[in-house]
């Protein structure tokens, strides 16, 4: 059966997109038609992912893996169809693209998702992890576990955790070494209230914008910087404009493999079963390539000249003690609370 749409669109409509987004939106609109994948008459089920990250990420490569290990564990009757480099928009089109049932997965940071789900802002406020091993013992918990299906009430259902590090700022003219020298500055962040609120406690001024458009950005002087992982800072080249990497690592924001809502209470248990468990593989997969990445990155951005700057952390955790205390009396400080609790 074919998979094809053709879509007629009158003059009034192309005149008012953008022309850059003009075939972006052609091709969402081709998708909602073809929903999520293509019957091919053998009862074959193409699931559709798309992404906004390079293919070189370790992200895209454990999707890669995914995609085998689903099609070894349906006999080859599942696969997923992957649209990586932001092609069919940002982390939140694609979220609400998942909730109509156009594509089957995504994968997106936490931070977007505390607008769908609001406890997951825990992992935009800084400081709450002590280190990587104690986020992961709180994702593989009864803590993450719960939050990562949560959000099913919103038609987005969480099928596993990727590592994505922790986050650090980086900025174009001036090194950062103490939060008093955020002050005054643009600082773009994700599309999260947690993290416009965490960059303003330590002095700066966020900025909102798609990861996208952060080079130009960059480039433009439109922000003075940004805060991200390794690996993300090298693959889309940030270090080109941002000379200087301070490893404050104020936050640990997972990425978060999402399924639609619709498309998965559309399979039958036993197709749940072989996309819950492609995308439980992939994880420690994932998790291996992050490390080497992430470290691969480092030394690579260092040699291109950028000065890598380990700040004293202590200074940036007191910076934030006002925000924490901010949440008193909140589900996300009680929270936090059971958080550090757990040894």
């Amino acid at each position: 059966m074919a998979c094809h749409v053709e879509l007629l669109l009158g003059e009034p409509l192309i005149m008012k997109l953008r022309l850059q987004h003009f075939a972006q939106s052609v091709f969402i609109a081709i998708l909602s038609f073809s929903f999520y994948g293509c019957d091919k008459g053998d009862g074959h089920i193409t699931l559709k992912l798309a992404h906004s990250l390079d293919t070189g990420h370790s992200v895209h490569k454990s999707m890669i893996f995914m995609n085998e290990r689903l099609k070894d564990l349906s006999n080859g009757t599942m696969d997923i169809e992957i649209y990586p480099n932001g092609q069919l928009g940002s982390e939140r089109d694609s979220m609400e693209l998942l909730q109509i049932g156009s594509i089957a997965i995504t994968k997106v940071s936490t931070s977007p998702m505390e607008g769908f789900v609001p406890k997951m802002k825990i992992f935009s406020i800084p400081y709450v992890f002590r280190d990587e091993d104690h986020l992961w013992r709180v994702l593989n918990g009864k803590i993450g576990q719960d939050l990562l299906i949560e959000g099913e009430a919103v038609k987005l259902r969480g099928l596993a955790y990727y590592d994505a590090g922790s986050r650090s700022f980086y900025t174009r003219d001036k090194p950062i070494r103490t939060p008093k020298d955020l002050e005054g500055l643009k600082i773009r962040v994700q599309k999260s209230q947690t993290s416009v609120r965490m960059v303003e406690a330590l002095g700066g001024s966020a900025t909102p914008i798609s990861f996208g458009e952060l080079y130009t950005a960059l480039q433009q002087g439109v922000v003075d910087g940004a805060e991200n992982n390794p690996p993300s800072f090298y693959l889309s080249k940030h270090y080109d404009v941002a000379r200087y990497y301070t490893q404050d690592m104020h936050t640990s924001v997972p990425d978060i493999l999402l399924m639609s809502g619709p498309i998965w209470n559309n399979l039958t248990t036993k197709q749940q079963t072989w996309v819950q468990e492609a995308a439980r593989l992939s994880v420690p997969y994932q998790r291996k390539l992050w490390k080497t990445s992430s470290d691969a990155a480092l030394k690579a951005v260092e040699e291109a000249g950028v000065k890598i700057i380990q700040p004293d952390k202590a200074a940036f955790k007191e910076a934030v003690k006002g925000m924490h205390d901010s949440y008193k009396g909140s589900p996300v400080h009680e929270l936090m609370q059971q958080i550090a609790d757990i040894k």
